[in-house]
């Protein structure tokens, strides 16, 4: 061969290009056979953890209420309510006393300055 004769690259035969682009195709194709489901189990594990945040947070919620409920339906918690609501109990004097604040702050001044 002479030295400035050029080599020529000798190109696959035929049968190894089909099967090269035979496995490309595969692989193209079982990609997008498993994108679908992956994608699907994604968004499902997602909206799994979404709804056991909120099912813990209601859980909490509930506990709060039935411990407020349970607060509220005593006996002593009524009466607070009813006393907060300006009602007596039968046989009772209800006395409004006003300027309480004002009084509090005489007395305040009073013990700081030692009289």
């Amino acid at each position: 061969m002479a030295g400035g004769a050029k080599k020529r690259r000798r190109r696959p035969r035929r049968g190894v290009l089909v099967r090269r682009w035979l496995g490309v195709g595969a692989l193209c194709l079982v990609g997008l056979l498993y994108y679908r489901p992956l994608h699907t189990y994604v968004d499902t594990r997602h909206t799994l953890v979404e709804r056991t945040d909120q099912v813990e947070s209601l859980q909490t919620e509930r506990r709060q209420l039935e411990r407020k409920l349970a607060d509220s339906t005593s006996d002593s918690a009524l009466v607070k309510e009813a006393r907060s609501l300006g009602l007596v109990k039968p046989g009772e004097r209800l006395f409004i006393v006003k300027g309480i604040e004002a009084w509090k702050h005489v007395q305040h001044t009073i013990r700081r300055h030692g009289g």
